[in-house]
């Protein structure tokens, strides 16, 4: 999901506790720190976790890149993590040709075939739009054999052109080789575990403010930690609903649980319609907690949550079934989902 969306899931959550809405109508940001919690793991990823990882092998290709030596540079760190045992971390850049101009190229993981296929695309914009008669002549595709059992537990075929490239992380588990896309994305700061100790953390210092503040407590310490805590769960239980996955119970679970594969981080009818939904339930929840409510409760609901669920959801289903984007797009849409908060900050 974009930042958007977590973010008002965030407030939207907050909304259903009368206290945190009654507090908001004196002055109080209880449901904007729902919100803030809302978007708190990723931005601990991308402007944290995301600058302490380390790579065994970063792979440049430069303004002319070769498909052999980039897929004898992934094949070679994926037999080295086999051969050790030792995990092997590999970077993947973009190559940039101007201020708007990106070579693509493409990397394909097929366990069927045992191989990793590199090929090397067309010139893009920063739309992602080939430029006609941009694709490189000569030997653009290389094959290479890995050699040993290997499992992606993501899209097999990964796009790289603009922003940051992905990178991977190749582990041996038994006797097979498992495949990470963005292995230091949503590890430690996606968990159930760290929401409920954010959440602790919030109290305590709430606790600690007003005492220092007033000499006495309220039961704002208490809501101040709920409301956190829930902001973040909700964060880490959307992003279960897509692909990646999440760790949900860090340290005490040690990778990420893969996720449910009913949506894609980047899709927009999901996108739009979390923030929606989120959008209804704090105006429903604002009015049913003031002192006159006016709405009519089943009739709102109908019309401004049932609905646009059925239509927009049904509409997204029928998309994903005639399979207007072909699955690789669809990854790269991922791809660009994941990073792009990064590169646009």
């Amino acid at each position: 999901m974009k930042g958007i969306a977590h973010f008002v899931t965030g407030v939207a959550i907050a909304t259903f506790f009368p206290e945190v809405v009654h507090q908001a109508a004196d002055g109080s940001l209880l449901p904007m720190l729902g919100g803030i919690a809302g978007i708190l793991p990723d931005t601990l990823d991308f402007k944290l976790a995301r600058y302490f990882e380390t790579y065994h092998l970063e792979i440049d290709p430069g303004p002319e890149p070769n498909a052999r030596q980039i897929a004898d540079g992934i094949v070679g760190a994926m037999r080295r993590a086999y051969e050790t045992g030792t995990p092997q971390n590999v970077a993947l850049h973009t190559i940039r040709l101007g201020a708007d101009l990106w070579r693509q190229y493409v990397v394909r993981f097929n366990p069927l075939q045992n191989e990793v296929v590199v090929r090397i695309g067309p010139v893009v914009n920063t739309g992602q739009v080939p430029f006609p008669g941009s694709d490189p002549e000569g030997d653009v595709e290389a094959r290479l054999k890995v050699g040993v059992p290997m499992v992606h537990t993501y899209d097999a075929e990964n796009r790289v052109d603009i922003f940051s490239g992905p990178s991977f992380r190749f582990e041996r588990q038994g006797d097979e080789l498992h495949v990470h896309f963005l292995d230091w994305h949503r590890r430690w700061s996606h968990s159930l575990t760290l929401a409920a100790a954010l959440g602790l953390g919030a109290a305590g210092i709430a606790a600690l403010v007003e005492w220092l503040a007033q000499g006495a407590l309220s039961s704002l310490p208490l809501w101040a930690g709920l409301v956190t805590g829930l902001g973040f769960s909700g964060h880490v239980l959307e992003d279960q609903l897509g692909f990646m996955g999440s760790n949900l119970l860090y340290p005490f679970t040690k990778r990420r649980a893969i996720g449910l594969r009913l949506l894609r981080s980047g899709d927009p009818i999901p996108n739009f319609l979390t923030v929606w939904v989120s959008g209804a339930l704090i105006l429903f929840n604002l009015d049913r907690f003031s002192v006159a409510p006016t709405l009519d409760a089943p009739v709102f609901l109908l019309l401004a949550l049932v609905l646009p669920v059925v239509i927009l959801g049904g509409l997204y289903q029928l998309q994903r079934r005639a399979g207007e984007m072909p699955a690789p797009a669809q990854a790269q849409k991922d791809i660009i989902s994941e990073t792009e908060e990064v590169e646009t900050a």
